[in-house]
């Protein structure tokens, strides 16, 4: 009998059809719904793209109003959430807190046991507006920072900003952190989009298939490489005082030893890019505005000797988590939050997925090649 082929990791497996994101190998340019992403951080908002991924078109001006009047109305934290998020010890990673108010939301939503293409619409737009609240507060209670109100007067990625800090971000800020979310919002069939997509394929509900991707998302392997870019700055030592050649010389050195000694640095390489993640320019130029704007240069020579020593070394190129991690880390997100903030962008190409597979269903069941003990009797 011939032996059965693995792709492990599902690797070059094609499993299924989507129309909400691929990768253009010809342009090497991520496009959501045919829209170089790149072209969508410079000219859209967060709300607008999250129309479009869900419904496939950019809106007009009418329907965008209508969309944005829906989201400001649902920002506000649930009281419940709330108390089950103050229940969660601050010893427990803020993945956590996000994959649990994920399931409470879904438990409490009024639509639970509805999931028409109408319901599930509604479930996606309620998470979208409600987990920023969710991803707030919690690094606010971890600072013994009490909660703040969203404001109905800023845009999204304004508020997440207000919420988060208690005031007003500079514009140069609230770009730069728009077009984060935007670049983090939806890649196809990745590890936690998958799994969402194989839970929905159960005809489960849409919150358990965010719970899962969530959980999914928590993986180092995954969504935890932003966290670690800066756990790398971190072991490397930030020096205000340094210049951006000192930095880079110091960071380059400890790449160089780091590479001899087989060490997994996290922030570069990626499966579906071959000739570097395209998403990587736009948040590099939000990246070296947010260096500028804090007066941060010794920041720009941890990144460039670190980038540069495993290009020379390599030819890995950098993923989207390493421009994003810094760039978090001077707005003024705790290290430990960057995972909860992918959440909150991801949640809109994850929700467009859960609702693609129910239009087209099929239950994702693969094969196993068993390798274990033959046949054999209990004495």
């Amino acid at each position: 009998m011939a032996e059965e082929e693995i792709k492990k990791g599902l690797a070059g497996v094609v499993v299924d059809y989507t129309a909400v994101s691929k990768v253009n190998p010809d342009t090497n340019s991520l496009l959501y719904r045919g829209y170089p992403v790149q072209e969508l951080a410079a000219r859209c908002s967060f709300e607008e793209v999250a129309f479009l991924l869900w419904n496939g078109e950019l809106p007009n001006a009418e329907e965008l109003a209508a969309f944005t009047a829906r989201e400001r109305a649902g920002r506000r934290l649930d009281p419940v959430v709330k108390q089950v998020v103050d229940a969660i010890p601050t010893t427990a990673h803020p993945m956590d807190v996000c994959r649990t108010a994920a399931s409470v939301m879904g438990a409490r939503h009024e639509l639970s046991e509805d999931s028409s293409r109408e319901a599930n619409m509604a479930k996606a737009v309620d998470l979208f507006a409600a987990m920023p609240a969710v991803v707030a507060y919690d690094q606010r209670r971890r600072r013994g920072q009490d909660l703040v109100e969203p404001r109905d007067d800023l845009g999204y990625s304004a508020n997440f900003l207000w919420m988060a800090f208690g005031e007003e971000s500079v514009p140069e800020v609230v770009d730069a952190f728009n077009v984060s979310m935007i670049l983090y919002a939806e890649h196809s069939f990745n590890a936690s989009t998958f799994a969402g997509r194989v839970i929905m394929s159960t005809l489960s509900d849409l919150h358990s298939a965010v719970t899962g991707a969530i959980g999914a998302l928590k993986g180092p392997l995954h969504g935890g490489a932003n966290e670690a870019v800066m756990h790398t700055f971190d072991e490397i030592g930030i020096r205000p005082e340094e210049s951006l050649e000192e930095a880079a010389t110091r960071a380059k050195a400890w790449m160089e030893h780091a590479l001899e000694q087989k060490k997994k640095v996290m922030g570069f390489g990626h499966r579906v890019y071959k000739h570097g993640d395209s998403r990587v320019p736009t948040m590099k130029a939000a990246l070296d505005k947010m260096i500028a704007h804090y007066g941060r240069p010794e920041l720009l020579g941890l990144y460039n000797g670190l980038e540069t020593a495993m290009d020379e070394a390599k030819g890995i190129k950098p993923n989207l988590d390493y421009p994003a991690g810094p760039t978090y880390h001077l707005m003024g997100f705790d290290t430990l939050m960057f995972t909860p903030l992918f959440v909150a962008s991801r949640i809109t190409g994850w929700t467009a997925h859960f609702m693609e597979q129910l239009d087209s269903n099929s239950l994702i069941r693969p094969l196993s090649a068993y390798n274990g003990a033959e046949e054999r009797h209990v004495p």
